[in-house]
């Protein structure tokens, strides 16, 4: 077996996921399938970061956008993203992207994403408990969550908002 054959193996099923064949379709067209997702028929997988403008947010865009996997990249935030937008589309890779700031472009940040990552939410402050931390990010994670049912409904979803581990 080839190296990275396996990660490749789940790359497939993931797209399988997003994008189910629909065999109808390809027999009666003579038409093959292709993972043709983004803009310019470019193939690859259309990644949304809610908060990306935090201090997870910026560097896990920066990574994101160096994927070869992605082609689309969505950057969505309450504030300053603009700038992070300007940073990150500087770099010279094939994913295209985007930024959208405050809760009116949730939904255009998100229609047609297969991945949405959520870093967003507030920092613990000092005195504040992990339970006061929980009910402050939860009400931003549901908002969040709401959009993505809405415009994306079979995206992977990966939440790392904190506390990651509150029960």
């Amino acid at each position: 077996m080839q190296p990275g054959a396996d990660v490749n193996q789940r790359i497939a099923r993931i797209s399988v996921h997003l994008n189910p064949p629909n065999l109808q379709m390809e027999i009666s067209s003579g038409l093959r399938r292709v993972n043709c997702r983004a803009k310019g028929g470019s193939p690859g997988f259309k990644v949304a970061i809610l908060g990306a403008a935090g201090g997870i947010g910026q560097p896990l865009a920066l990574l994101m956008k160096m994927n070869p996997l992605v082609s689309v990249l969505h950057l969505y935030d309450v504030v300053n993203t603009p700038g992070v937008t300007a940073d990150v589309s500087h770099m010279d890779t094939g994913a295209v992207v985007r930024g959208f700031l405050g809760q009116q472009q949730l939904e255009d940040a998100l229609t047609g994403m297969d991945l949405v990552i959520i870093p967003a939410g507030v920092p613990r402050k000092p005195g504040m408990t992990r339970d006061d931390l929980f009910n402050i990010n939860a009400g931003i994670v549901k908002t969040l969550c709401e959009g993505i049912a809405k415009c994306c409904p079979k995206a992977i979803v990966n939440l790392i908002s904190n506390p990651v581990n509150s029960t």
